[in-house]
């Protein structure tokens, strides 16, 4: 718009050529060319600079000769600017007698339409900067003062003292402000008149842009949406309430107001983070589930952080009184397993009535723990596993809400991270209604020290997010707004972000001082009326109610909160067709993880197959899928036709299978292949894992963005959602885990502790020491077994099944493709659900001798806790010498140079394959059946990492007469070596030691 105003204002400087060009004949304007196709083409810069004349004279000689606008334009222009009569004037114009007049007319005409365009661009852009949200009167919400030099506003209170110099910046007068000018189609302030006076113009944007709304928009790349919005904002009387939802609203802040007010006189020192300085959140997410209820929407999944949690659970998710008030009885004891967690962190899940809609609605709120924003991409994953599940492709029946703080939103990167999952084919779910709590502080720290940004939201541009400040102490406002976003969500699919710019009413929590870091703020905060006595007035005033009506709606429902009584604390259980009624499971047993050979050789054609016709493949795939068909033919499997199997087998009986993560569709290490790329067609792909049976389950390989914490968090939600399914993240190496170390130590290890609920999600790390550095070597497996809660001094009463139960997370490394294959069927023919995780292998992948046979993993088999020595050894055990317990990849290491120095009668060598819960009792027997061996223990781990710390114990608890030697690394600080020569001077090292029968002779333990 200024590049046309610029060329507007070039008119004079080529006004003779203008008046050159009126009597060539009839002209008609070409868009295309942005000058007359009635003549020759003249330079570029008189082309340009004739633009909006050379269609003033195409009008003059037939009106329908410019775009309707431009009509619209000339004939107001000429009603107002002509002292002579408008059929007078038209006419000596038309007969071309008034030529003279003519240019000089269309410039002001031009240039003044072309200001006041701008000017209405300019609010839509910039007038969200000087809206007033702070509710304080103290700050402004973009942390700047400045008034954009483009906004005409009398907000400031500088009205006519800033408002004429400002007319002259768009080359207008004083006298313009009571002309009248053509609204553009980008604007509708008109409301039905397509003419406004400036001054009632400006008027009008500000009541849509500056006032307790402020609206950014305009980085939206759709015009279509930035239309829509513009209707909701700019249109006249659009924010008008009912008396009869104004009511509602008022009822519901009594409701949020009380809440607090109650708890904060029974309970004065406990710590709760209540909702005070932003009672309006209640009614605001109430309104967001009223209006998505009456969309078709049927369940609502949110995350919250701690404060207003409590008054969410009871006001909006409707959990009843007497759970929440018990939880603040200090003589509670935990009704269920587990640690329990602050009441400020617990969630619920809920059917109800919706009263306004009058239809059943599931809301359901997620636990999460103190750590800001870790809950986001969790919410997501369940909402779209909900979505999956009730074929909802569209997010027309279930969606989320999340709720977040000012200083977290802008400070956390995992908000960064779930917003880029929201457009992803297999992790959008259709748009998330975020609402921000702004406090204009975080804990103690002034937002102008906690972040860059001039919002807290401006996050969500990145996805061309539509953002809603809104001042949290004006009600009806908020409504509107939140209306707003419902429909935006329901409309286009996509995030809306809505700012509640509020403040916090006492400090951090209740028993915290906010006056030592923020003085000026909390006088003004201490002298604040509360939102419900402000409202309540204006209801009053306004004669909507009553005071006396407004009376009895306090007291009624202070009456009810009183006469709530602590009966029980409840927890839903999770799964509930899953588990028997009390939670607990159904059996405790595990069938076979065999299968039916048939079945293993069908799966293994498939995946060496290509099953659509006309499907050309890449040569080096071809020769992949060939050595499967062999291994097939000598039935024998590799660690990804292993995995293909187990998933393959899972599927057919309904299972449905998950697998996301980095680069996981073809692999990090180009070994599965379980999407087909046609090297001819361009986005033309198969899955053949979807080609195994007629009434399969649907498989889901997703390659995932490039994101640890955000995207595990999303797959443990999405595996939330149903025991019937095998929900796999696999990390691109094992190392990049600790990324997600949020996700995994606050929701993966203690969840279930902590919130009584199951998940069997499974983590695929990828770990080996082979000379690949410090960050492509180790998963960690030291910090997974510190946090196991697997007493190593109690000898179990029973095993297998009932530890695994018993436990919060299984760890396993296995050695056989054989052995990954079952532990992948466990996880699903286990009675209960547990984590899983698995550190995988990398050039076992393609190592002949890590191959299963087709005889290990037939119908009987099982997984195997741990793999015995079945050589020589085995045989004569009273002679063995030394037994060497390993795990995973080292075995092959070891079984190697045990074959070179011929020791395979002397050295037995015993595989650990679930390291926890520890398998005591197939140890114990190993133990005793070499009882006049030597222990040592074996990892190519350093000394400080890996197992050794772990098992060390356990193996006391076995045998506590014999020591368990060790054998590996040295401690490090790195988990490898970034020097392949080091690497390999290591590794001889230690395979020396592990077969120097004199190594530990004469040593004490």
């Amino acid at each position: 718009m200024s590049q046309l105003r610029s060329l507007a204002g070039a008119l004079r400087s080529s006004s003779q050529w203008m008046r050159g060009q009126v009597g060539s004949g009839r002209r008609v304007f070409d868009p295309r060319r942005n000058c007359s196709s009635g003549a020759a083409e003249p330079s570029l810069a008189a082309c340009s600079s004739s633009y909006v004349v050379e269609m003033y004279y195409a009008w003059l000689e037939d009106h329908k000769n410019v775009h309707e606008s431009w009509d619209a334009y000339f004939r107001n222009a000429q009603a107002s600017s002509s002292e002579e009569t408008g059929e007078k004037h038209l006419s000596a114009l038309l007969q071309g007698r008034a030529m003279s007049q003519t240019p000089a007319m269309s410039e002001k005409v031009v240039e003044d339409h072309l200001a006041v365009h701008t000017l209405i661009r300019a609010y839509q852009v910039r007038g969200h900067h000087v809206a007033r949200l702070d509710p304080l009167g103290i700050l402004t919400a973009d942390l700047d003062s400045f008034v954009p030099s483009d906004l005409i506003t009398s907000i400031d209170k500088l009205e006519r003292v800033r408002m004429c110099p400002l007319l002259g910046s768009y080359g207008l007068e004083e006298s313009d402000l009571d002309k009248s000018f053509q609204l553009p189609l980008t604007t509708f302030i008109g409301g039905n008149e397509s003419t406004l006076p400036l001054r009632e113009i400006i008027h009008r944007l500000e009541t849509s842009y500056c006032g307790h709304t402020g609206v950014e928009f305009m980085f939206i790349n759709n015009m279509e949406q930035c239309q829509w919005i513009r209707q909701k904002f700019e249109t006249p009387g659009i924010m008008m309430f009912s008396d009869r939802e104004k009511r509602t609203l008022l009822a519901r802040l009594v409701r949020s107001t009380r809440f607090e007010d109650f708890l904060a006189r029974k309970w004065s020192s406990e710590k709760r983070f209540g909702l005070e300085g932003c009672e309006v959140l209640i009614p605001a997410l109430k309104m967001i589930i009223d209006k998505s209820s009456e969309a078709g929407i049927e369940s609502v999944i949110m995350g919250m952080p701690h404060r207003g949690r409590l008054n969410v659970l009871a006001n909006v998710v409707r959990k009843d009184l007497d759970q929440i008030f018990c939880q603040f009885d200090p003589k509670l004891e935990a009704a269920d397993e587990g640690s329990g967690d602050v009441k400020y962190h617990l969630g619920m899940y809920h059917e109800r009535i919706n009263r306004e809609t009058d239809k059943n609605i599931t809301l359901s709120l997620m636990a999460n723990p103190s750590h800001l924003e870790a809950v986001d991409p969790v919410v997501q994953g369940k909402t779209k596993a909900e979505q999956f599940y009730g074929g909802d492709t569209e997010g027309r029946r279930v969606m989320s809400i999340l709720m977040h703080g000012d200083a977290a939103f802008a400070g956390q990167g995992v908000v960064y991270e779930t917003f880029h999952l929201s457009e992803l084919p297999s992790y959008t779910t259709h748009g998330t209604i975020h609402v921000v709590v702004n406090n204009q502080i975080g804990f103690t720290t002034d937002p102008r020290m906690a972040r860059s940004s001039p919002y807290p939201t401006d996050v969500a541009r990145v996805v061309n997010a539509p953002i809603f400040h809104v001042n949290a102490d004006d009600p009806e406002a908020v409504m509107y707004v939140c209306k707003v976003a419902a429909e935006w969500r329901n409309t286009f699919n996509k995030d809306v972000v809505i700012d509640l710019v509020c403040y916090r009413r006492f400090g951090h929590n209740e028993m915290d001082e906010p006056m030592f870091t923020q003085p000026l703020m909390y006088k003004q905060i201490r002298k604040q009326e509360h939102v419900l006595k402000k409202y309540a007035d204006k209801l009053i005033s306004e004669g909507v109610v009553t005071l006396q009506e407004f009376e009895v709606c306090v007291s009624l429902y202070g009456n009810l909160i009183t006469v709530s009584l602590c009966k029980h604390l409840f927890h839903s259980c999770c799964f509930p067709d899953f588990f028997k009624l009390d939670g607990e499971p159904k059996s405790m047993s595990c069938p076979s993880t065999g299968l039916n050979e048939e079945v293993l050789r069908h799966i293994g054609e498939v995946a060496s197959s290509v099953p659509l016709k006309d499907f050309a493949i890449h040569s080096g795939l071809s020769r992949i899928l060939r050595g499967r068909a062999d291994m097939v033919a000598k039935r024998t499997v590799d660690w990804a036709l292993a995995e293909y199997v187990a998933f393959g087998s899972l599927l057919k009986d309904g299972i449905h299978v998950r697998l996301s993560g980095q680069d996981v569709e073809r692999g990090t290490f180009s070994h599965r292949h379980h999407v087909l790329h046609d090297q001819e067609v361009d986005k033309r792909f198969c899955i053949p894992m979807n080609h195994l049976w007629p009434n399969q389950a649907l498989y889901t390989v997703c390659n995932s963005s490039l994101s640890e914490y955000g995207v595990l968090g999303f797959e443990l939600g999405f595996a939330m959602a149903s025991p019937n399914a095998l929900v796999c993240w696999e990390a691109q190496f094992g190392d990049f885990q600790n990324t997600a170390q949020c996700i995994i130590d606050q929701f993966i290890s203690a969840g279930q502790a902590k919130w009584v609920r199951h998940n069997g999600i499974v983590l695929l790390l990828p770990h080996g020491m082979e000379g690949m550095g410090p960050e492509h070597s180790s998963a960690r497996p030291e910090r997974f077994l510190q946090m196991s809660k697997d007493d190593p001094d109690r000898y179990p009463v029973n095993f297998e099944v009932q530890q695994l139960y018993d436990c919060n997370w299984i760890v396993v490394n296995c050695s056989t493709p054989a052995n990954y294959f079952h532990v992948l069927r466990r996880q699903i023919l286990l009675p209960f659900r547990k984590p899983l995780i698995i550190f995988t292998p990398k050039s076992l992948l393609r190592l002949p001798e890590a191959r299963s046979s087709f005889d290990e993993m037939i119908t009987g088999t099982k997984f195997l806790r741990i793999i015995p020595d079945g050589g020589p050894a085995s045989n004569h055990p009273e002679k063995v010498k030394r037994v060497i317990f390993c795990t995973g990849k080292v075995y092959y290491e070891l079984a190697k140079e045990r074959k070179q120095l011929k020791l395979e009668e002397d050295v037995a060598i015993v595989r650990l394959e679930q390291i926890s819960p520890f398998p005591f009792d197939l140890i114990k027997a190993e133990v005793e059946k070499y009882s006049n061996a030597e222990l040592i223990w074996c990892q190519e781990e350093h000394k400080n990492m890996g197992y050794y710390d772990y098992i060390r114990p356990h193996f006391l608890t076995v045998r506590s007469k014999n020591p368990i030697w060790y054998v590996g690394r040295d401690p490090a600080a790195a988990p490898a070596t970034g020097n392949k020569f080091t690497h390999l001077a290591e590794l001889k090292r230690f395979l020396d030691t592990a077969f120097n029968l004199e190594a530990f002779k004469g040593r004490s333990y």
